[in-house]
């Protein structure tokens, strides 16, 4: 499809999935993924735990809002009252079922050590080894979602990732 085409693409929308709605590219338009937000009913609760498995200290601009930057990318959270700037109930709090918030360490067994008290009643999988190179550790964020510590360690991986920094 050219650059400047315009896709038609079905979206489910407020229970009308027949609807279609245009998506136009624009050629050498900027689009980059670098912020996540979790939504919360207990923004102080996720801050805590965020800044315990990170070991960095979250920037808390609201009682509403909060950032953790990385060099890379910024996993943001904000309470349910942030949800009426963007139209009301467009998110849930506590229920994601398919989203994994991963973060790159430089070694997922000596995390897993140093986190095993923060982590062990939400531990989904210890330290694995998966099929494309990534040594994973899977646990539950105190709302239920996934977080995933990884490290490459097949040449594979770490050359893919050596491409992507």
């Amino acid at each position: 499809m050219p650059p400047d085409a315009v896709a038609e693409c079905p979206q489910s929308r407020k229970g009308h999935a027949d609807e279609t709605y245009a998506l136009a590219s624009t050629s050498g338009a900027r689009r980059e993924l670098r912020v996540t937000r979790i939504i919360t009913a207990d923004i102080k609760r996720l801050v805590r735990f965020y800044e315990r498995i990170t070991g960095t200290p979250l920037t808390i601009f609201t009682e509403d809002f909060a950032e953790l930057n990385t060099p890379s990318a910024t996993l943001a959270i904000g309470s349910t009252r942030t949800l009426q700037l963007f139209g009301g109930d467009v998110a849930r709090a506590a229920d994601n079922h398919s989203a994994i918030i991963e973060f790159l360490v430089d070694n997922v067994d000596a995390e897993y050590r140093k986190l095993t008290d923060v982590i062990k009643n939400a531990l989904v999988q210890e330290p694995t080894t998966m099929p494309w190179g990534n040594r994973s550790l899977l646990f539950r964020d105190p709302d239920g979602n996934l977080v995933n510590f990884f490290t490459p360690v097949s040449p594979e991986a770490i050359k893919k990732l050596k491409k992507q920094t």
